[in-house]
């Protein structure tokens, strides 16, 4: 399995940075693409690096926030055939609680109904081709994490802290285990982790992949959170976007050599 990310908020030079990701995925004779970032600039790297968005065979959107979802439009222009995996839910109902009132950090407006006939929702444990799982958070109680982060769902009339059922994590079966792709690990990445052997008991986790979202978390916590995510036993821990700088030093001091920070342009070989 071979992974270029497309973009990220680091890039290599001749490469275009966003608050956002995109990351493309050859497995198994297949183009896979998780996400498209905020903008065009994925595509525009990806003609860089050479690859052809038009043979994707599927794309996955990983949560129904805008740094993620909002280059679908761009996607769809190039690719005229492929669907889209979404988590059921998945809606323009994202907001963060500001001191200032609430934010809109949902998908771009009417882009859901707009590419309609491409999207595809799923529910439960979806496999879209064999070795490759599509899974939902199977944490209890993590509307208390959307509640801790002034993270909302508008559901009609109603503010309801985020519980994150519009994320899920891409899974890929490898020859020296399970690599897992969650592109902001709202849910919490040691929750993901465990989520997945608990899916898939007896198999070994390669790899997480994605970002953390630790950006604005205190010191201390991070470094809680790296302990427990080394006590999952993830062997290789791969991370950027929101992860932040000081959270993915922190990350390095607890994990040592597993730790590998993500970046534009930059290729993996599971």
């Amino acid at each position: 399995m071979r992974v270029t990310i497309l973009v990220d908020n680091l890039a290599a030079r001749g490469l275009e940075a966003e608050w956002g990701l995109s990351i493309y995925v050859e497995y198994q004779g297949h183009a896979i693409l998780l996400d498209t970032g905020a903008s065009d600039r994925f595509a525009r790297n990806a003609d860089t690096l050479g690859i052809d968005l038009s043979t994707v065979s599927f794309g996955v959107l990983s949560h129904a926030h805008w740094d993620h979802g909002n280059g679908m439009g761009t996607f769809f222009a190039r690719n005229p055939t492929a669907p889209f995996y979404l988590r059921q839910g998945c809606g323009e109902t994202c907001y963060d609680k500001t001191p200032e009132g609430w934010r809109y950090e949902g998908l771009q407006r009417g882009l859901l109904t707009t590419f309609a006939p491409r999207i595809r929702y799923v529910t439960g444990d979806f496999s879209p081709l064999p070795g490759v799982t599509l899974l939902p958070h199977k944490t209890p109680g993590l509307a208390q994490r959307g509640l801790a982060a002034n993270m909302y769902r508008k559901v009609g009339d109603q503010w309801l802290p985020d519980d994150f059922s519009h994320e899920q994590s891409l899974v890929f079966s490898t020859p020296k285990g399970l690599v897992i792709f969650n592109s902001c690990c709202h849910g919490g990445a040691d929750n993901i982790v465990r989520e997945v052997a608990d899916t898939f008991p007896g198999q070994p986790i390669s790899a997480i992949v994605g970002g953390f979202h630790l950006y604005d978390t205190p010191a201390q916590e991070v470094r809680a959170f790296a302990h427990r995510l080394g006590e999952t036993g993830v062997t290789q821990v791969i991370t950027g976007h929101c992860t932040g700088p000081e959270a993915l030093d922190i990350l390095t001091q607890v994990l040592g050599s597993r730790v590998q920070p993500l970046s534009t342009g930059l290729v993996l070989t599971f």
